[in-house]
């Protein structure tokens, strides 16, 4: 992309998206701290191992949530604008995981006169039974992968490495939440026996994959459904014209595997591919500002009736034939080259 490109900037709802994060976050700790003692903890449970079982629940919590948006966004439009700023809540994960962090080693270092990373460490060796296998370890590697990801969150990051590379590593928050699950599982069985503990792990597990299997599940659906009308030639259904919101976006989901983005705007209508080239986000999530298709997530521009990104920007994204029949739209499911310009259809205005 450009240098001198700044898509992300510091709107009204970035702000109160991180205010209300903010405030969840030390809202839930100042709660645990104040009433899981004798509820969810026993009353004698000291100062150390209650601040490590805040920061660590919390963190647990809110990694389910992170994992949670995306198919739910998927599932129903309405969750759309918690996808928008995933990148901050991911940050905000890390450091919850660190204070949690902390709070174990100093707990570790309050047994003696031991480094406080040595006694983690040497806590256990048992590495070749699985049922004594040192849970710590497991925390450790998903601490290690959640500051990856949060130290390669920036577009510095996305550039330099490319974006195939870059969401690549940043799929690994998946070998994160399953340590994290490891971590609390072993944790429970070798010292803790908290029945409350388990519980919220395995209802974490059952909620973000039971999610994911329906969005899946609703996706395979909508690409298999039949439409009506057969396809020509390489022509396939695409959208009944008064399902096209206004200045807004909708998904068509290809026999090829890939997805365009349908916009009706300005009494016309025009396809492009559905993945940001900046980030591969969903641009038929977005919506039609200042005449042209802008991303969710960072704001990125294409003109909808060549793909590309108004000067003195450089991006481009594919482009896709339509053609009318009666009350439909038919689309090419072959793409067209990035930047390649395709007339637009023209609606009336009734449509």
């Amino acid at each position: 992309m450009s240098v001198q490109y700044r898509p992300v900037t510091w709107t009204r709802n970035k702000i109160t998206y991180d205010l209300v994060l903010g405030f969840g976050i030390a809202a839930f700790i100042i709660l645990f701290l104040r009433y899981a003692p004798g509820w969810l903890e026993s009353p004698r449970i000291s100062g150390p191992q209650l601040r490590m079982r805040a920061f660590g629940t919390c963190a647990f919590l809110l990694l389910t949530i992170l994992l949670s948006i995306g198919p739910l966004a998927r599932l129903d439009s309405r969750f759309l604008p918690l996808l928008y700023n995933r990148r901050h809540f991911g940050v905000a994960i890390f450091f919850v995981a660190l204070a949690h962090a902390l709070a174990v080693t100093g707990w570790y270092q309050a047994f003696g006169p031991i480094d406080r990373y040595v006694a983690l460490l040497a806590s256990s060796t048992a590495v070749t039974s699985w049922q004594a296998f040192p849970f710590e370890y497991l925390g450790i590697v998903a601490l290690g992968i959640l500051f990856t990801l949060a130290a390669t969150s920036h577009d510095f990051w996305l550039n330099f490495l490319g974006a195939p590379l870059w969401k690549a590593i940043h799929m690994s928050v998946y070998v994160a939440y399953a340590a994290i699950i490891g971590h609390i599982a072993l944790g429970v069985l070798q010292a803790e026996h908290s029945p409350w503990l388990l519980g919220l792990t395995g209802g974490s597990v059952l909620l973000v994959s039971g999610l994911h299997i329906a969005a899946g599940l609703r996706e395979r659906d909508i690409a298999d459904a039949e439409p009506a009308g057969e396809a020509d030639g390489n022509w396939v259904h695409a959208s009944y014209i008064e399902d096209l919101p206004d200045e807004g976006g909708v998904t068509v989901f290809l026999p090829t595997g890939e997805k365009a983005a349908l916009f009706r705007y300005d009494g016309k209508v025009s396809a492009l591919s559905n993945a940001c080239a900046h980030q591969n986000g969903p641009l038929a999530e977005g919506r039609i500002i200042d005449g042209c298709v802008t991303c969710p997530w960072h704001g990125y521009q294409y003109r909808p009736e060549d793909g590309c990104s108004p000067a003195p920007f450089t991006e481009k994204v594919a482009t896709y034939r339509l053609r009318r029949d009666g009350d439909r739209l038919l689309i090419d499911a072959n793409a067209l080259p990035p930047g390649t310009p395709v007339p637009p259809i023209q609606l009336e205005q009734s449509a």
